[in-house]
């Protein structure tokens, strides 16, 4: 949900003998590359330290890991050549809106191209199903998974962009995951069991339960949660990109470090999956965050925030580490937990919850409205669009630092 406001779809008047020039709208503003190259280069370094020195990684591992990186960064530069393209097409068809958050203002009156996710889910895909050349054989038993999530996250792509050109209501969208995966769910043939709490085996009884169909369903309530999570923390110039790019680079980090912990081929295999699939997403995206940053060239649209969020949660499923990718989404679960009396209908809730904004001042301002952007506006006062979608992120940030502390506390202990 971008803070946009879509403009009428008004019928074309037919060309007349006066009308004989066509308005053309101006070129999108260029990438904020600084932007980008300051992000890698903080980025780069704790994994490239952890890819190298921090644990022995197999040889054979790390060049799957290093080969799927190459691909990435080729996938970079061609969604930030196709995104300018994109978005005169999108623009021609009608998928403009005008940025709700700069209303009043010159920018407010400027028509802001959406639905540019489409472009990074294409692009995502491409790469993904080229990986497959590198790293699986025919026989490999995991490319039936890998396929069957692809399968999920292009079918969410597909229901985001029919999203975004029908407007679908938003009880209809808490289904769309659900079908979308189904592809996974049909396609897993992986265990069922969880691994009980140390401290809570004495009272269950045994250390490891098996789930059975329990564990399929909670695996299809989770990439509906995800997917939706995502959607809904937004309305912020870079905060729906911005969002995926922390927790994606947290699940990075994450996966590393598993890999090299572990002396389990099965496990390692587990976290390498999922880096295949977050890496061209990380990559992807920081090609998008360089439209979408404040003053955002672009809109990323419902395509985006159901791919990333299904994305995300397909690669928490295979990799099997639900609970830590939970712990990332700290933010989004208290954004859903404060979202929950409106979007169940205890309280009304309007079409936009948006912080309410002053032109004279180019402030933003908390509401009622029960989100964690208005939420975090009445802790702190009136920000500026900007700053607020840095404050927001840092503290994805800091959700995730939590976690990894939470995981090194209680690592031997808890499970």
């Amino acid at each position: 949900m971008a803070a946009r406001k879509r403009a009428s779809a008004k019928p074309i008047p037919p060309p007349t003998p006066e009308r004989t020039t066509t308005q053309i709208d101006p070129p999108i503003a260029p990438p904020k590359k600084a932007l980008i190259f300051k992000f890698c280069l903080f980025f780069s370094i704790p994994y490239f330290y952890l890819l190298y020195q921090h644990h022995e990684i197999d040889q054979d591992l790390r060049k799957s890991i290093l080969t799927n990186a190459a691909l990435c960064v080729a996938g970079f530069f061609l969604t930030q050549r196709m995104i300018p393209v994109a978005s005169r097409y999108v623009s021609k068809r009608g998928l403009f809106g005008f940025d709700i958050n700069k209303k009043g203002t010159p920018q407010g009156d400027v028509k802001v191209p959406e639905s540019l996710g489409i472009v990074v889910g294409i692009v995502f895909l491409v790469l993904a199903i080229l990986f497959q050349y590198f790293n699986f054989t025919s026989d490999s038993n995991w490319l039936v998974e890998y396929n069957a999530a692809l399968a999920s996250i292009c079918f969410m792509i597909l229901l985001g962009f029919v999203d975004d050109v029908l407007d679908v209501p938003w009880r209809v969208k808490l289904l769309l995951p659900s079908i979308a995966a189904l592809p996974l769910l049909m396609a897993y043939a992986g265990h069922t069991t969880i691994i009980i709490p140390k401290p809570l085996v004495s009272y269950v009884g045994q250390e490891v339960l098996d789930l059975g169909w329990v564990y399929k369903l909670y695996m299809g309530l989770l990439a509906v949660f995800c997917t939706n999570s995502i959607n809904i923390h937004a309305g912020l110039n870079g905060l729906e990109v911005g969002q995926t790019v922390v927790i994606a680079s947290a699940i990075v980090i994450h996966n590393l470090m598993q890999i090299g912990a572990s002396s389990d081929p099965e496990y390692k295999q587990a976290h390498a999956f999922s880096i295949y699939l977050v890496q061209p997403l990380l990559a992807t995206s920081l090609a998008l965050l360089s439209y979408n940053w404040f003053p955002s060239s672009v809109f990323v649209g419902d395509t985006y925030t159901y791919f990333a969020g299904m994305t995300m949660a397909v690669v928490g499923i295979l990799g099997h580490y639900s609970e830590t990718l939970l712990i990332f989404f700290l933010p989004q679960v208290l954004n859903f937990l404060l979202s929950l009396p409106q979007l169940s209908g205890y309280v009304k809730c309007p079409r936009h919850r948006l912080p309410r904004f002053n032109p004279e001042t180019g402030l933003l301002t908390g509401t009622r409205d029960g989100t964690l952007i208005n939420f975090y506006l009445r802790i702190v006062g009136p920000k500026s669009e900007k700053s607020l979608c840095i404050h927001l992120l840092f503290v994805q940030a800091l959700g995730c630092c939590f976690c990894f502390m939470l995981r090194y506390f209680l690592a031997g202990w808890y499970k």
